[in-house]
């Protein structure tokens, strides 16, 4: 089994980063440099948190084994008295090598490879891919050369940090200047970048991941967070929509000054392909391509404004489908909610859904995940579940703040992540030391992960699930991610005593802190920043478990949800008139849709052969002049009003079939619907503040 673990480990994190990855990003439409880039930095990152316990394991198993050799009696000695007691032989000794063990000088070669690919990335390649790729030049090297000055700010900001490291090292007269000081003086100042955000990062997840387990068995609490949501998306979608209106607008007037023989009309034609489909058929009509450019004497825009236009047009247009989507996803979750509320009161024990899911479900999860399963679940199962697992997380939350605050205490420990790990040690169990460094390293890593998931920087940065997440916020979540996990696992390792900064001891180190070197180069990081400054943790998750933060935002105009806010009400019963809404206009298109059905299935046969009976018998020149006549009226209807005869064909789509055992027959349709025009207004409202005409949209749509 030598090697295997470590070999089983890489394959598994590789697919779980892929799969991650496959949930946010879009393989199809985004570019192939941007999907490999941000997937090696997940996968680097996954990686160093699932191979650290083996690194632990192995490392406690050499130290083992070096004690054994330097314990073993000398040659020629007698195997008597109390030495013979005190000391036992290396056959006697309880070392042996571990099911996960891993061969001397394969960690460290395999952890410098890793941590310097990821640095460069994270330092390096990923910020220029991000400014690549949100970059709205035409060319490969327009967009080179707009990464380079976006990131010349950058690049220089962490040059200074380095320096001033570098400045400290030259002026103290007991250090030197080496190379492996040089590297030490690097690797101080990534993880003191790092070690800033991680603790933020780390004070939030640490209280916010156990309540919304608590929360989330509170169907109420759910139902109402949904419906703020929902009023929330609709501003943010009614907002996008009027962004990409303005954009495509801009979009029209370009593409009908510049004509085909203009120098600039490739970049035109360029935009033009990333704009909708639906927009990019109404820009190309009524456009004379036989026109030269120089035969009026306008005003073109230059290459510069076209490339801030395609930059605009890139980033609306995906903003406006992530908010098309999201509104979906979300209406679906409202929908289940109230279903839940609605089915919790059923005397059956049959969950019943107001919508059947359009797409069709296994076989194997229908006959085993049936509705008395799914109403014992989500009814009863279910909260109780949430409740437990809130408990036990916020346990993990109380034992990582205590050890935070206590790591570099040796003598007595009171790291409870430390005495676990020398308790195990004494034991050599080394399956117990592996799981519980990966629970805990794991649970770590999803405080802040999960944190890194739910942040959003405004609009530019938002990782969105079901593939809507950008270029733009997958690179930076790469950049965070590998910026993030080198002080997080030097973090772990100081909690449980596996890092001799910490422990004070003079014991082989992990392979993982032997490439980090000493970082008594820099003695008021090492022995003032790294202790102290993680101690913060605790007030920052007493302002979150205040809600702080949120009050703060609200304050400055940044609508959070809160339940004793009147803004949350007021929003709260806004959302939910729109879910109604929403729910109603369903529930017409599915009663729509079984009426066509049964019309279809009653009496479309019966009138397929009246027709072609009919047929048979026309007279072929009473038929010719029929067709005729037809064709002409139509041809003068359409010259005279053809935006009339588009409204009566939208109208007549969504018209209900006609009733044959009703008193009362009329052949016009819309005559029928007029007796009872008064309860639809001939306009409707759409989100942005404005009331669109019937001959615009469908008149039954917000009814």
């Amino acid at each position: 089994m030598s090697g295997a673990a470590l070999g089983l480990e890489i394959v598994f994190v590789f697919f779980l980063a892929l799969f991650l990855l496959h949930r946010y990003g879009d393989f199809k439409k985004q570019h192939r440099l941007v999907i490999v880039g941000t997937l090696l930095a997940w996968y680097l990152c996954f990686l160093i948190v699932f191979i650290l316990p083996l690194d632990v394991s192995t490392t406690i198993y050499n130290r083992c084994k070096h004690a054994a050799a330097n314990s073993s009696p000398p040659e020629g000695s007698n195997m008597t008295g109390l030495y013979a007691t005190a000391t036992p032989v290396p056959s006697q000794h309880p070392c042996f090598k571990p099911w996960s063990y891993i061969p001397d000088g394969i960690m460290p070669i395999f952890w410098r490879v890793v941590y310097w690919t990821s640095q460069f990335l994270t330092w390096i390649l990923l910020p220029f891919m991000q400014s690549y790729a949100r970059s709205g030049g035409f060319s490969i090297t327009g967009k080179i050369k707009t990464a380079l000055i976006e990131n010349a700010i950058y690049y220089g900001t962490y040059l200074l940090i380095f320096g001033a490291f570098l400045i400290y090292v030259a002026v103290n007269p007991h250090l030197h200047l080496e190379w492996n000081q040089l590297q030490t003086i690097g690797i101080a100042a990534a993880n003191t970048w790092g070690l800033f955000l991680l603790v933020l990062l780390l004070g939030y997840g640490l209280v916010e991941i156990p309540r919304s387990y608590w929360n989330g068995a509170k169907r109420g609490y759910l139902l109402m967070k949904t419906y703020f949501k929902a009023a929330k998306l609709m501003t943010e979608k009614a907002d996008a929509e009027e962004t990409l209106e303005d954009v495509m607008e801009e979009v029209r007037k370009v593409n009908e000054s510049i004509k085909y023989n203009h120098p600039l009309r490739k970049c035109v034609d360029t935009i033009l392909k990333k704009c909708p489909i639906d927009y990019q058929e109404k820009m190309g009509r009524n456009m004379d391509d036989y026109e030269d450019f120089d035969e009026k004497h306008n005003t073109y825009p230059s290459e510069k404004s076209l490339v801030k236009l395609h930059k605009q047009v890139i980033y609306s247009v995906q903003r406006h489908r992530r908010t098309q989507v999201q509104w979906q996803i979300l209406l679906e979750q409202a929908f289940y909610l109230e279903d839940v509320a609605k089915n919790e009161t059923s005397a059956t024990c049959q969950f019943v859904h107001t919508f059947q899911s359009p797409e069709p479900e296994n076989r194997f999860i229908q006959y085993f995940y049936n509705p008395t399963v799914e109403w014992y679940w989500e009814c009863l199962l279910r909260p109780w579940f949430y409740r437990i697992l809130a408990v036990v997380l916020s346990i993990f939350s109380v034992i990582v703040v205590w050890s935070e605050c206590t790591f570099f205490s040796t003598r007595p420990v009171l790291s409870l992540f430390a005495v676990f790990i020398q308790l195990a040690e004494k034991t050599y169990n080394y399956i117990y030391i592996e799981i519980a460094c990966f629970l805990s390293i794991f649970f770590l890593s999803i405080c802040v992960y999960s944190t890194v998931f739910r942040i959003r920087v405004f609009n530019y940065y938002y990782l969105a699930s079901h593939h809507q997440t950008d270029a733009y916020s997958l690179l930076f979540s790469g950049m965070l991610f590998c910026r993030l996990t080198p002080p997080l696992c030097l973090n772990f390792l100081g909690l449980t005593h596996m890092d001799s900064s910490i422990s004070h001891q003079n014991t082989q180190p992990t392979a993982y802190t032997s490439i980090m070197g000493s970082m008594k180069v820099l003695s008021f990081i090492a022995d003032g920043f790294y202790i102290y400054y993680p101690m913060l943790v605790v007030i920052l998750c007493i302002a979150t478990y205040f809600s702080l933060g949120t009050r703060c935002l609200n304050l400055l105009g940044f609508q959070q949800f809160m339940g004793d806010n009147d803004m949350t009400s007021d929003l709260v019963d806004e959302g939910k008139e729109l879910i109604r809404r929403e729910k109603r206009k369903r529930q017409r298109q599915e009663e729509g849709e079984n009426r066509r059905r049964e019309w279809k299935e009653r009496y479309g046969h019966s009138r397929e052969d009246s027709t072609r009976n009919r047929n048979v018998h026309i007279d072929p020149k009473e038929s010719n002049f029929s067709e005729m006549s037809t064709n002409r009226s139509t041809s003068k209807y359409t010259r005279a009003n053809n935006r009339t005869e588009r409204d009566r064909i939208e109208l007549l789509q969504d018209a209900e079939p006609l009733d044959f055992n009703a008193e009362t027959f009329t052949d016009d349709p819309l005559e029928s619907e007029s007796g009872r025009s008064f309860l639809y207004p001939p306009f409707r409202y759409q989100p942005g503040g404005r009331y669109l005409s019937m001959s615009r949209s469908r008149i039954f749509d917000d009814v």
